[in-house]
């Protein structure tokens, strides 16, 4: 350790979702609301997919439990304490009544099983992209010729049917594709668009609402 590390505690946060590039933008979304806790604690993935949405019970406790498991190694591994851990899954659907159930049902196992640090949900509705065209004023930061069509703007884009698709018809050459996610995400980090989102989303508020709430 470093002269001018010495005698701070070590901190990580530890991410999992379903592929790098979603853990990738949930990272800059944690930065531009937690510039407080991330500015000394590192954020780390796991490597495990994600597969949640469609466990209960038994089957919920034990895929938790495993995922829960992975993020105090990770944490070890680092040889550093676990702030917080932020899970990630595309719902595939509407942020309806389903929707309040999956939500409820991880966000409670999590906080029954991961008392000694903080978690935050992110079910994604219909999918990480819906998050994305909350910022729209990013795309042209990562290909010039790319415009979010008027259509797409300041809606609900939880109730976007496929927002991946939208990407690919709307925005023109060079096709949008999932790995260019990520630095939309940067982009909008960089450019102080994200606390200001044009359109709204539920299953994002209530991810942000879980950073919030990290104290």
């Amino acid at each position: 350790m470093t002269p001018k590390n010495r005698g701070r505690e070590r901190r990580v946060i530890v991410l999992a979702g379903e592929d790098q590039n979603d853990c990738e933008i949930l990272a800059s979304l944690i930065r531009a609301h937690r510039p407080d806790l991330t500015a000394d604690a590192k954020l780390v993935r796991i490597n495990d997919p994600v597969r949640l949405r469609r466990k209960s019970g038994p089957d919920l406790a034990a895929a938790v439990r495993t995922l829960a498991g992975k993020a105090r190694a990770k944490a070890l591994q680092q040889r550093a304490d676990l702030l917080g851990f932020v899970v990630h899954e595309d719902l595939d659907g509407y942020t309806d009544s389903q929707y309040d159930r999956i939500r409820k049902a991880l966000s409670e196992e999590f906080g029954r099983q991961c008392q000694e640090f903080r978690t935050a949900v992110a079910l994604a509705a219909w999918e990480s992209e819906s998050w994305l065209l909350l910022f729209p004023d990013a795309f042209p930061h990562v290909r010039p010729r790319w415009k979010v069509p008027d259509r797409l703007l300041g809606k609900d884009t939880g109730r976007l049917k496929d927002a991946k698709e939208e990407l690919k018809r709307g925005l023109g050459l060079p096709v949008f594709r999932e790995s260019d996610g990520p630095a939309i995400a940067r982009e909008a980090l960089k450019h102080r668009l994200i606390p200001s989102p044009r359109g709204s989303n539920r299953s994002y508020a209530d991810f942000v609402g879980d950073l919030t709430r990290w104290t």
